[in-house]
C-alpha cells in the first residue's frame, strides 16, 4: 500500500517523492517503535477522505511514494550510507523534487537534510526549521554522538548549518546541558509558551523574521511529532504537554510555505505501538503530510 494510493515511479511532472525510514535503533528509550510508522502511516490514507481542507482533490497532487529506504536496525554506518544513496537516486531522477519522508526516530533527519544540502547548488540561501519539544542538542547521548537525542547537534555541525539559519520551535522539555549548549552557541529556539503569551499571528512572524533577517529563501522542515500536544498526539516516546493543537499547527505550516521555498520535510517520532485503537497519531499525521504537501502545491 502506498500513501494514499499514490503512484510509485517519478517522472518529470512529479513534484514531491514520499518515502519512509523504518529505522528507530538510535532512540534513548524501549517503548515507542517508530521503525513501523512508515507502513502504519501509509495504512490509515485508506480510510481517510480524498480532498484537503482547502478543497484540493488528493489524487491530483503531484505525489509519488517510492517506497522505504531498506534499513539493518543495529547497522548505523551501512544506514547512514544507504540513506545517502537514497536520496541521491531521487535527484538524478529529477533534479527539482522536494522529498518527504517518514520516520523513524528523529535521527532519521540528520542522513536526510545532510543528503538533500550536498545535492543544492545554492546553500547560502538555505535553512532548516525544526519543530520540537526537544532541543536535541547533546553532543553525546549514552556515549553515542548518534542519536535521535543528538540529531540537532549533528545538523549543527554541518558547515552550511549556523545560528542563523537553525531554529528549534515548540520546545518545552530542555535539560541542563542542552541549554548550557544552545547559550554558547547562540542558536535561537522558541518555547511553545510564548505562542500564549503574544499570540499565534506574532509567534509565526517571529519564526518568519528569524530567517529573512537571515536571508534565508528555502527551508528544510523536519517536525516531530512530539511538538504537538499529547492530548492529540498521544503515540510518540516522550509525550510532553503544552505543545501545539492541530489547527495552530496547520496554521503555521500554512504560513511557512507562503513565506519561504520548502525544499524538504519530515515527520518523525510517531510510535505507532503506543496508540490508541482509533489511530489518532497515525491519522494526525497523515493528515499534516498531505496537507503541507497541498499548502507547498498552491503557493
Amino acid at each position: 500500500m502506498t500513501f494514499y494510493d499514490y503512484g510509485i515511479l517519478i517522472d518529470n511532472d512529479t513534484k514531491f517523492v514520499l518515502f519512509g525510514i523504518p529505522w528507530d535503533y538510535l532512540t534513548s528509550i524501549k517503548a515507542p517503535n517508530s521503525s513501523i510508522a512508515p507502513k502504519k502511516i501509509r495504512e490509515v490514507t485508506f480510510d481517510l477522505a480524498l480532498t484537503t481542507e482547502l478543497g484540493l482533490l488528493i489524487p491530483n497532487l503531484k505525489v509519488v511514494d517510492i517506497g522505504d529506504v531498506k534499513i539493518i536496525h543495529k547497522e548505523i554506518k551501512a544506514n547512514l550510507k544507504e540513506i545517502k544513496n537514497f536520496v541521491d537516486q531521487i535527484y538524478e531522477k529529477n533534479k527539482y523534487i522536494i522529498p518527504v519522508m517518514i520516520g523513524g526516530d528523529h535521527f532519521c533527519t540528520f542522513p536526510v537534510f545532510k543528503a538533500i544540502g550536498k545535492n543544492l547548488e545554492n546553500k547560502e540561501t538555505l535553512g532548516i526549521l525544526l519543530f520540537d519539544s526537544h532541543l536535541d542538542l547533546y553532543n553525546e547521548w549514552d556515549k553515542r554522538v548518534y542519536s535521535h537525542a543528538t540529531v540537532t547537534h549533528r545538523i549543527y555541525d554541518l558547515d552550511y548549518v549556523n545560528n542563523k539559519n537553525l531554529l528549534i520551535v515548540g520546545t518545552r522539555d530542555i535539560d541542563i546541558p542542552e541549554i548550557e549548549i544552545a547559550k554558547s552557541e547562540n542558536i535561537t529556539y522558541f518555547n511553545s509558551y510564548i505562542l500564549s503569551d503574544i499570540g499565534l499571528d506574532k509567534y509565526i512572524n517571529n519564526i518568519i523574521t528569524f530567517y529573512k533577517s537571515s536571508g534565508i529563501e528555502s527551508l528544510y522542515i523536519s517536525i516531530d511529532i512530539d511538538v504537538l500536544d499529547p492530548s492529540i498526539a498521544p503515540a510518540t516516546g516522550f509525550p510532553i504537554p503544552g505543545g501545539f493543537t492541530y489547527r495552530e499547527f496547520w496554521k503555521i505550516l500554512k504560513r511557512i510555505s507562503k513565506e519561504f521555498k520548502i525544499i524538504g520535510f519530515d515527520l518523525v517520532e510517531v510510535a505507532p505501538n503506543l496508540d490508541l485503537s482509533n489511530h489518532i497519531t497515525s491519522n494526525l499525521a497523515a493528515k499534516l503530510i498531505i496537507e503541507f504537501i497541498s499548502f507547498i502545491s498552491i503557493k
